[in-house]
């Protein structure tokens, strides 16, 4: 039986001919990322297995992004915790607040990632780098010691969905409303522990900001990683992103004609419409004509999931010339210091001040509920980010409905969730 890209791309790194399912095999790792959360006790148990130096200085990546600027004397500990460890350690990719960004966006522009590798972090959407073709996941803490110590992590190699894509997006649908009717259509656990692989046609309408949006929420069907295809606009975003000091070799792994999947879907992008996910679990979906009156006091656009540039751009387009509603508090944060400066280049940021927005420096903060953005009982957020779990922005007596940028803009200014048509 043949292999998918993922069991591909493990068995390249494990040394191995073939690897099946099921299977437990040790693997070398390109990238180690942890962030000011996770990484402080990482380097707790880095330091309890009796290690001395980290396996390579050039391969971990620590990016305090979830409490900078720091929010108060607690996370401002955590991120001197990780300083002085990448410091101590000579860690090459240390991102410090300044040029930091949200890691998952940062980690793909500074062409750290790129098809072939194999990724862990200590955050549970490193998967976002399936969109170039890597394999990519989540891991605890102590695997991250580990990983930082050795280069080597222990992986079940997972068995995988398929996600065939057909037709065209039409106006107003991106990688966000994508990947919620998948969720939706699946469930949270419907990929547990499994590959979410997405090829096709369809694959050709879809920007790299789509691919990272879905690889990203592939964790919120719980699974393992998600992968996309390589194709003409995945090597060009990485020509365009090539890191000279890391020099890395893409690697280009596509699944046998034979590979084995559990399922198969075949989506046809052009019959999805905007899709908004109700509290409190991404798989409850609608779409947005089944929506209702669902008045706001909150729009976050941003995070992991939605602050790149495509983002913000489409933000501005909607903003332009309007102003977010009195009762709504508008929030935009672009994922790196790169986009941020985009925005300011491009006239978007002038575009979100008018329009009322707070315009902030990269941060993880309201996604959490770190900071930022953070709820009162009985308030209602929309939000581009990626998880709407009970009390994750805040209050528990709060609500988050996720969408994307675009139905996000669109309901900050109407102060109730709509489509950008109905403006």
């Amino acid at each position: 039986m043949g292999m998918t890209m993922t069991q591909k791309i493990l068995a390249a790194h494990a040394g191995l001919e073939e690897v099946k399912a099921g299977q437990f095999i040790e693997a070398d790792l390109d990238i180690v990322l942890g962030n000011d959360i996770t990484a402080p006790v990482a380097i707790k148990e880095f330091y309890k297995m009796g290690a001395k130096q980290v396996y390579d200085k050039d391969k971990v990546v620590l990016v305090p992004d979830h409490f900078t600027p720091n929010k108060d004397i607690k996370t401002a500990q955590l991120c001197k915790e990780l300083r002085e460890f990448a410091v101590k350690m000579d860690i090459t990719n240390y991102f410090e607040v300044g040029e930091v960004g949200i890691e998952h966006a940062l980690l793909p522009e500074k062409g750290l990632v790129v098809a072939g590798d194999v990724v862990i972090g200590a955050d549970s959407h490193t998967c976002t780098y399936g969109a170039l073709g890597a394999f990519s996941t989540g891991i605890g803490s102590t695997d991250m010691a580990a990983g930082m110590a050795t280069g080597k992590a222990w992986f079940k190699v997972p068995s995988a969905i398929k996600f065939q894509l057909e037709g065209k997006p039409g106006k107003w649908v991106s990688g966000k409303d994508i990947i919620l009717h998948i969720i939706g259509k699946i469930g949270v656990d419907g990929a547990l522990y499994k590959s979410m692989e997405f090829m096709g046609p369809g694959l050709a309408h879809l920007s790299m900001d789509d691919r990272f949006t879905m690889a990203n929420m592939a964790i919120e069907a719980g699974a393992k990683n998600g992968i996309f295809a390589v194709d003409e606009k995945t090597i060009e975003y990485m020509d365009q992103h090539k890191n000279e000091h890391m020099k890395k070799e893409i690697k280009v792994y596509s699944p046998d004609d034979d590979a084995e999947y559990d399922e198969t879907y075949v989506i046809d992008l052009s019959e999805i419409k905007p899709t908004v996910a109700f509290p409190h679990l991404p798989e409850n979906t609608k779409t947005i004509d089944e929506v209702g009156e669902i008045e706001i006091d909150q729009a976050v656009i941003g995070s992991c999931t939605n602050g790149r540039l495509e983002d913000m751009r489409i933000a501005a387009e909607i903003l332009k010339d309007r102003k977010a509603a009195k009762n709504v508090r508008l929030i935009i944060i672009p994922a790196t210091q790169k986009i941020y400066l985009d925005c300011i280049k491009k006239g978007y940021a002038e575009i979100f001040i008018n329009a009322g927005a707070v315009f902030s420096t990269p941060t993880c903060g309201p996604c959490m509920g770190g900071h930022m953005g953070v709820l009162a009982a009985g308030e209602r957020a929309i939000s581009t980010t990626n998880r709407n779990f009970v009390g994750r922005m805040g209050h528990v007596d709060s609500e988050i409905y996720l969408a994307s940028p675009a139905v996000a803009a669109a309901s900050a200014v109407a102060g109730k969730i709509i489509s950008p048509d109905d403006l």
